[in-house]
């Protein structure tokens, strides 16, 4: 038996030897750390954001459409041609036409509740992408600023030398954005 004193079920799995279903130890302690931040999420939003993504998620589906055929369908079908015992109430479709109108107000409202909660879980994500990706390139220009001294002590040149001064700099992402800002006006 491996020692695992770290309280997972990943068995003999070490940095440079991948778990038994195939993901490196990280890529799985990464996966488990997302799955668990959704769960904590999802626990964390109120009743009010529960119901709308609720709804827009039924109001996304074909039993919605199919509920919708029969009503209407059946609705149009006895105001237009009435069967039987049924007589027609509503033979212009006025009422029908304010029913779907009402309905279409709220799921409207509805499933732009949860695109704006969508939007702000987009907008964390953006977030910690651009977090994760300066921190990259902050310790890129580290790498290179390393490497750049062990070839100087080496006394090696290489056809990136030119280039290095260029690849040393850090990054001001605001400095970025303000030249994406002025390209677009």
């Amino acid at each position: 038996m491996c020692p695992n004193t770290s309280g997972n079920d990943m068995g003999c799995a070490t940095p440079t030897t991948p778990p038994a279903d195939g993901l490196a130890p990280a890529l799985a302690r990464n996966i488990e750390a997302i799955v668990q931040r959704r769960k904590r999420d999802a626990d964390a939003a109120t009743a009010e954001q529960r119901a709308a993504g609720a709804i827009s998620q039924f109001a996304g589906s074909m039993m919605f459409v199919y509920i919708h055929l029969v009503f209407f369908g059946g609705w149009i079908v006895l105001n237009i041609r009435p069967v039987g015992l049924v007589q027609p109430w509503d033979p212009s479709l006025v009422i029908l036409a304010m029913i779907a109108s009402v309905e279409a107000i709220f799921l409207s409202t509805f499933v732009l509740i949860n695109q704006n909660r969508m939007a702000a879980e987009d907008d964390a994500r953006a977030d910690l992408d651009l977090q994760v990706s300066l921190l990259n390139e902050h310790e890129t220009t580290k790498l290179i600023k390393m490497v750049e001294e062990i070839a100087r002590r080496m006394n090696v040149r290489t056809e990136a030398d030119d280039e290095l001064k260029e690849l040393k700099r850090d990054v001001a992402p605001e400095a970025v954005l303000d030249k994406i800002m002025e390209a677009e006006e």
